[in-house]
């Protein structure tokens, strides 16, 4: 008997097998049956991957292959119509082949299923019925239909119109009846609940809210914020605890009132959540050092853990911003008053004092709940200006305390920072300009100063002190 190893499948032997392979196909198969050891998994694996790249197979549920212009034993689908007999149609989630998506006529789902509409996301299980045509048999509903979309609304006649739902994962128009189109005209943006479903054609739907035209740049946010699924709305439970929300007193946080704190952000900024403040180290043992206090609004005050505004803000994230409105992640009552670090307004914030010698590496830090007092809220542009020998009004008389010290600061951790070569990257951003009718005016790049890096390399130390 020779020891002579086997040679290595080519790429059309192995397409060849999995094209006449009737069950699952994966590379412990292919391994198997061209007795491809250990030492060459490698090479199997990168040669698969090329031939998925290459389009001459298809990788589906669990990472089986399929060749080429045919779905998996089970896969991803989306239903997207019901046809003239009444039956839902679904598409393949991915198809990267040339040709048409193949038609999957889904069976009426089972017992202890959810009944499907048009609109969900589903894994199913397909047989194969002829030339792109499958059956379908539903294993699980991943995402419902929505109950809401919006859309921009076309007049069909007297009768009705059609939504064409923005989100352009939606392939699917809703009907709406003239009683139910609160009078929206073609090219208007509108928000639309779905109605019950009918046995046969597209959904039904009525209009709740007119948005505006197509072009005005405030429906263009209000699409995008649907599109992508941002919450616009607080909880009854989160609105409640906001409204009850009172302005902290000082207790036992430290007292930073006196200190000449001072927010700075862009010019459009709508809420103020972080303030610095440097002065030279009154440390002997520190000659030539610097005390720099990075202050954050303390919101987890007011969001405690398991409450409703705790609740909200898991499920949104963050704030978003847009050129025209900011979908804010806590209620109003406290993203812009009490959990903004207002000018001349006693704020709850967490502290951390960082000490660094005069080449500007740290020596130590601590951290502390505090009430402080924003001195001042400036531009970036307004406090760069001033350090550059061009104070307004208000600069002017923050010059000596405030601004000089935090750039001298500043230019000591720029030399540690320098010395250390880290990875600088300084990307140019962007700002739209809306005019007075809420149109685009101009794009343009936003100016890059010192005082951006300058709170840039304050806030990098404090998250190294918390880190």
């Amino acid at each position: 008997m020779s020891g002579k190893k086997p040679p290595l499948p080519t790429k059309q032997q192995i397409v060849d097998f999995v094209r006449a392979s009737p069950g699952k196909v994966g590379k412990r198969e292919i391994a198997r049956a061209f007795h491809v050891g250990g030492q060459d998994r490698p090479w199997l694996k990168s040669m698969l991957q090329e031939l998925a790249e290459e389009g001459a197979v298809t990788r589906g549920h669990r990472r089986a292959l399929t060749p080429a212009g045919t779905l998996p034993e089970v896969a991803l689908l989306d239903v997207v119509e019901t046809d003239i007999d009444g039956e839902l149609i679904a598409r393949p989630v991915e198809w990267r082949d040339d040709g048409p998506a193949p038609k999957i006529t889904m069976a009426p789902s089972g017992p202890g299923l959810p009944a499907l509409a048009v609109g969900d996301r589903i894994l199913a299980r397909l047989t194969q019925t002829g030339a792109r045509r499958y059956d379908g048999k539903l294993i699980r509903r991943l995402q419902a239909a929505p109950d809401e979309i919006i859309g921009v609304y076309t007049s069909l006649d007297p009768k009705q119109g059609r939504v064409q739902p923005a989100d352009k994962r939606s392939r699917h128009e809703l009907i709406v009846p003239v009683q139910h189109s609160l009078g929206a005209v073609t090219g208007e943006v509108v928000l639309a609940e779905v109605l019950p479903a009918r046995a046969y054609g597209l959904k039904q739907a009525r209009v709740k809210e007119r948005l505006g035209k197509i072009g005005d740049p405030r429906s263009l946010s209000l699409m995008a914020v649907h599109q992508h699924d941002i919450p616009t709305r607080s909880s009854d439970d989160a609105l409640r605890e906001a409204k009850a929300a009172k302005p902290v007193t000082l207790g036992k946080r430290e007292d930073l009132r006196h200190l000449p704190l001072v927010c700075i952000d862009p010019e459009d900024a709508r809420d103020h959540d972080d303030a610095v403040f440097a002065e030279p180290d009154d440390d002997a043992k520190n000659a030539g050092g610097w005390h720099v206090i990075v202050a954050i609004a303390d919101v987890a005050w007011y969001v405690r853990p398991g409450s409703g505004l705790d609740r909200d803000a898991r499920l949104r994230g963050n704030s978003v911003y847009f050129p025209d409105r900011v979908v804010p992640m806590l209620p109003e009552a406290l993203s812009t008053d009490l959990c903004s670090l207002l000018e001349a307004e006693p704020r709850a914030c967490l502290a951390v004092h960082m000490w660094f010698d005069a080449e500007g590496n740290k020596r130590r830090h601590r951290f502390a709940r505090g009430l402080m007092q924003s001195r001042a809220t400036l531009a970036y542009g307004q406090a760069q200006a001033a350090w550059d020998g061009h104070a307004d009004d208000k600069t002017a008389a923050l010059l000596d305390d405030v601004i000089r010290p935090l750039y001298r600061a500043y230019a000591a951790l720029a030399h540690a920072r320098d010395k250390r070569e880290p990875l600088a990257i300084d990307l140019p951003e962007r700002k739209v300009v809306l005019g007075a009718d809420g149109y685009i005016k101009a794009i343009l790049p936003r100016e890059r100063f010192d005082a951006h890096r300058l709170i840039e390399e304050f806030m990098i130390q404090a998250n190294v002190c918390a880190a």
